[in-house]
């Protein structure tokens, strides 16, 4: 009998002992808090801030540092020139980024520094779950620096929305004065249901194949950077594609709706979305996007459902527990200044998200929807969508060099360069690099559509290799001139790649393809000089 009877709990914050609680409330967590929730979220932003600086620490001095494909120095210059000549906060509200305020003598340095530093804050928030306000908002503003000059703006409005799930100076994983704020939560959960609708809306108003029911048929084998399930995923029976489109369509414009129709609804929302956006990462390099997906998916689940996620009886789990059975006791804190302001700090953010969602959702309605679009200089809140047009013919700009005095010598030998994601050797494996990007593998992915004339920086690359650049070559796997003497020409082929069929295609090869024609004639460096003069480029054998 005395095992069940309620044992008073003794309140931290009362003098005497609070109301009989029993001892079922001590061991599970209760719903409609979000303790937990929070340490997940702000890991889980943590980790996409380290692979994206991660990113740009690796790959942001060959493509836009000093002697760049596409350098930023040169872009804010321009900026400089188009609001007036002066660094003021006209050229701030138009390119926000500290980059403005630093020593423009080593911009390779700056860049360095600026993705040192966001690895150094988000693997501390990674390792130890724990943040404040100051540390969010330092991430925000220095990946907000890079993504005025060229970066994935999809993080930005997630990672501001982390600086309000943090107390402002508290480390501490469990702060008992700083609750996680339902708006702030609230927030998140908008943010998934706009990301899922947007890219839903788009499909249906934009390539026919996503009606029909088809596109399917061609996504794996023409995304930008497929992996090795994507060569499998491809061969999947017709019906099968078919389920997926329909399935994409269920998922993006009807499952975001559960998100309003209570709590278990809206886990269901989150876990539909999560499993979804694993099946995405599984079947194709997607850079961190669809990772990042997930981050707000995670806001439609409380503590009482991630608690499995922590151990039991120590740690932030116990102090969740500690704090809920304190709340049941009716022994709660009374709120200082601090709590009340951040009470008001919660709302103003609602009605900022609010008041800013407007022209989003407007968007969302409107027949001319477009995507990937922010409608504030800040890029709080955006407009998402992604694959509203399916290509249905993979074609691949092949870079080619030879040490033969005359191009057009039909004995001429042409030497592949190897990039180190995207198809080129019919023989190499898909790779898989997720959540990792190559981002120029992605930008060749968008050069194959166009012509080199709208996609200028190719005939740089082309300028590059011929000096034997070793910036360039170190964003590929394979250069054939390796220790011999530089190439005399280079070109660009155009391809049209196919999945081989298994068991029918050539022994070994993953690709086939066929010449479409010449992407961009053999250059030489005296002949580009000119062209990379009237550029400001910096002449290659310089």
């Amino acid at each position: 009998i005395r095992a069940w009877i309620p044992k008073p709990l003794k309140c931290k914050n009362c003098k005497g002992f609070g109301h009989f609680s029993s001892k079922q409330e001590l061991v599970t967590l209760q719903t409609g808090t979000y303790w937990l929730t929070r340490i997940v979220l702000l890991r889980s932003i943590a980790f996409i801030y380290f692979i994206a600086f991660t990113v740009a620490y690796n790959q942001n001095k060959q493509l836009i540092g000093e002697r760049g494909l596409l350098p930023c120095k040169d872009y804010l210059l321009s900026v400089k020139r188009y609001v007036g000549g002066k660094i003021d906060m006209s050229a701030f509200a138009y390119t926000p980024s500290i980059l403005w305020f630093l020593d423009w003598t080593d911009m390779d340095a700056n860049l360095d520094g600026i993705a040192l530093v966001g690895m150094a804050l988000s693997g501390f928030v990674l390792l130890t779950g724990t943040a404040n306000m100051i540390i969010m908002a330092m991430l925000w503003v220095l990946y907000h620096s890079l993504v005025s000059v060229g970066q994935i703006c999809q993080l930005l409005e997630t990672g501001f929305l982390g600086i309000f799930l943090c107390p402002v100076w508290s480390l501490s994983q469990v702060p008992p004065r700083c609750p996680p704020s339902l708006i702030s939560i609230w927030t998140f959960r908008w943010l998934i249901v706009r990301i899922m609708l947007g890219a839903g809306l788009i499909k249906i108003r934009g390539d026919r194949c996503w009606r029909d029911l088809t596109c399917m048929d061609y996504h794996y084998e023409t995304q930008p950077v497929p992996n090795p399930m994507s060569y499998y995923m491809h061969q999947s029976p017709w019906w099968f594609h078919r389920f997926e489109v329909l399935s994409n369509h269920f998922i993006e414009l009807i499952v975001p709706l559960f998100t309003f129709l209570g709590r278990r609804m809206c886990m269901v929302n989150g876990t539909l979305q999560i499993v979804f956006q694993v099946t995405l990462i599984v079947s194709g390099n997607l850079s961190f996007l669809n990772w990042l997906t997930i981050v707000p998916s995670l806001a439609c689940f409380d503590d009482a459902s991630l608690g499995f996620l922590f151990s039991s009886g120590r740690g932030a789990k116990q102090a969740v527990l500690d704090l809920q059975a304190e709340e049941a006791s009716g022994c709660t804190p009374k709120p200082t200044r601090g709590m009340l302001f951040r009470r008001v700090v919660n709302v103003a953010l609602g009605v900022l998200i609010g008041y800013l969602s407007v022209p989003v959702v407007l968007n969302l309605l409107s027949s001319k929807q477009v995507m990937n679009t922010s409608f504030d200089p800040l890029r709080i809140v955006n407009t998402y969508g992604a694959f509203g047009s399916i290509t249905k013919e993979r074609t691949e700009v092949i870079l080619q060099g030879t040490m033969n005095e005359d191009p057009k010598d039909p004995e001429a030998v042409w030497e592949e360069y190897q990039f180190l994601c995207k198809p080129g050797d019919l023989t190499r494996r898909p790779c898989l690099v997720s959540p990792y990007h190559y981002r120029l593998d992605w930008l060749m992915w968008f050069a194959a559509f166009q012509t080199y004339e709208q996609s200028e920086w190719v005939i740089h690359i082309a300028g590059r290799l011929l000096a034997n650049d070793t910036s360039i070559l170190s964003l590929m796997e394979y250069n054939p001139f390796q220790g011999r003497d530089n190439p005399r020409w280079v070109r660009g082929e155009h391809f049209k790649y196919r999945f081989t069929l298994p068991g029918s295609g050539p022994q070994g090869k993953w690709w086939v393809r066929k010449r479409i024609g010449a992407y961009f004639p053999a250059v030489d460096l005296v002949a580009l000089r000119g062209y990379f003069k009237s550029r400001n480029w910096p002449h290659p054998d310089l």
